[in-house]
């Protein structure tokens, strides 16, 4: 199937040199749903990290059982997540004591 281009009002067929950058470009191109994965994660990543200290032996935290469920929580949530709309529909945890 040819591909065109608009130039100055014209319609012009893409080169096979111009179809091929194109077909690049557009096979590595993130997916919306990529996309959507990976903004979930840099959020998810970005919350592991500041209840890190949380979980450390010297934390000051006695009862440390309901930060692991959150962080675990945290961690699972990208699992089985298949669509934009998933992404998009994802329940946070609550930060413990919150």
């Amino acid at each position: 199937m040819a591909r065109y281009k608009q130039i100055n009002n014209e319609v012009i067929e893409l080169t096979a040199e111009e179809e091929t950058a194109l077909n690049a470009r557009e096979n590595s191109a993130p997916s919306l749903f990529e996309k959507a994965m990976k903004n979930l994660r840099f959020k998810r990543n970005a919350k592991l990290t500041e209840s890190d200290w949380v979980v450390l032996p010297d934390s000051p935290i006695a009862d440390k059982t309901a930060w692991q469920n959150y962080r675990t929580e945290l961690r699972d949530l990208t699992n089985g997540l298949t669509t934009v709309e998933q992404v998009d529909a994802v329940i946070w945890p609550t930060k413990p004591g919150a």
